[in-house]
């Protein structure tokens, strides 16, 4: 039988301890053991006091930290933590980090476990606050209640989302978008984001009402300036304040559709993009202290964060077709 190297079991550890009491050399613990004499004379010089000799439970306590050390790659790497620390910052889940260096490294870095182990590590052991720069563990936005009811019967030339080619829900084809508002404590604020379903990048606007007209006049405004195949069709839920939807068919050409009643997850990416704007927007932010050029950099943020499921490119790059560098490439 070859010698093998896995690490030493509590049993191994009994049986050096009676050996090594029993007065036998190292080498012969090692030939009992079936193990390397480097092994027995490392184990020993290790977990051997001065007064007391070898302890079994001293050398497995001693064994278990030095595990743990070895977990925490992030505390060896000081330019891979500071790559880590620097995405989390920016809000960016420990996976989009690991899938972005894998991306831009053409290998594994690390993976999205070792970081959230070693956040939780680091929390536990040096009682920081790295767990605050976590996204939720779990997506649950919870029951947002309906917008006032359906307006499917006062919405004019209304096409339903069942009607709409295959081509849109596929995702391969760019230009077609979803939009919705997402509303705030305060009465009177809203924001409208606009979702293109390819790429998942975002566009947002500051609204102060929730009225049909300059809900549409808007989204005019921010896709007018795309080119035509950027912009084929939109699709909306049944409020209210897209039923001026005509506006943007006669200005822009654009086919629009509409979810059916109470059914949110027909339109699954602005929801999604809803939620984490969240993070930044908490339902609390009183968005008179915001200008609209800060949520276009919110935007831009959203739009530079990598995303899984487009290979950890982000959605910027997925939309313009052409890779960007983010600066989180290591010299390693």
């Amino acid at each position: 039988m070859g010698t093998t190297y896995d690490q030493l079991s509590l049993d191994e550890r009994c049986e050096i301890y009676r050996l090594h009491a029993g007065g036998k050399s190292r080498r012969a613990i090692a030939r009992a053991l079936n193990r390397a004499p480097s092994t027995i004379c490392r184990e020993l010089a290790r977990n051997s006091g001065t007064q007391v000799g070898y302890k079994v439970e001293w050398a497995m306590i001693q064994a278990r930290a030095r595990r743990r050390r070895k977990l925490y790659r992030l505390e060896r790497s000081s330019a891979l933590r500071e790559v880590v620390l620097d995405g989390l910052a920016m809000g960016w889940s420990p996976e989009q980090i690991a899938g972005r260096l894998e991306l831009e490294q053409g290998r594994r870095v690390i993976s999205h476990e070792s970081i959230y182990r070693y956040v939780y590590w680091r929390v536990s052991s040096h009682k920081d606050y790295l767990h605050r720069l976590l996204p939720r563990a779990k997506f649950l936005r919870g029951w947002r209640g309906r917008k006032g009811g359906s307006s499917v019967h006062f919405i004019p030339d209304r096409v339903p989302v069942a009607e709409r080619p295959a081509v849109v829900a596929d995702r391969r084809q760019p230009g077609h978008w979803e939009a919705d508002l997402m509303l705030f404590s305060r009465y009177r604020q809203a924001v409208l984001v606009a979702h293109e379903r390819s790429s998942r990048l975002i566009l947002l606007s500051h609204h102060t009402s929730k009225a049909a007209v300059p809900i549409a006049d808007s989204l005019i405004a921010m896709l007018r300036r795309l080119p035509a195949e950027q912009r084929r069709s939109i699709t909306f839920d049944n409020g209210s304040e897209f039923a001026a939807h005509r506006r943007l068919k006669a200005t822009l050409r654009m086919n629009t559709y509409f979810c059916d009643p109470h059914s949110p997850w027909q339109k699954g990416g602005v929801e999604n993009a809803i939620g984490r704007m969240r993070r930044p927007l908490p339902r609390k932010t009183n968005l008179a202290t915001l200008t609209q050029a800060d949520l276009d950099d919110l935007a831009m943020e959203f739009n530079l964060t990598p995303r899984k499921c487009l290979g950890y490119r982000t959605p910027l790059e997925a939309f313009l077709q052409q890779p960007l560098d983010l600066g989180v490439a290591l010299e390693m």
